[in-house]
């Protein structure tokens, strides 16, 4: 996922990329609310740590999903 001519995110899943909370895609968001300035090594390291933490909330909730027989919870 490139977020510029020249630099980009390898290894992103595109189902992790359109993973959004309310309304918003997190992970382009993120990147937005930066826009116009050089990311730091710590900015990276957190982004990161954004798509590891997205991609457990995804399992988890597939987790959870998988758990429940109907919905509503009769």
């Amino acid at each position: 996922m490139y977020i510029n001519k020249a630099q980009y995110f390898e290894g992103i899943e595109p189902d992790v990329w359109a993973f959004q909370i309310g309304g918003y895609q997190v992970l382009h968001k993120w990147l937005k609310d930066r826009r116009g300035r050089r990311l730091s090594f710590d900015d990276l390291f957190h982004y990161q740590k954004i798509v590891v933490a997205l991609k457990e909330t995804m399992r988890l909730m597939e987790e959870i999903d998988g758990l429940i027989p109907a919905w509503p919870i009769e």
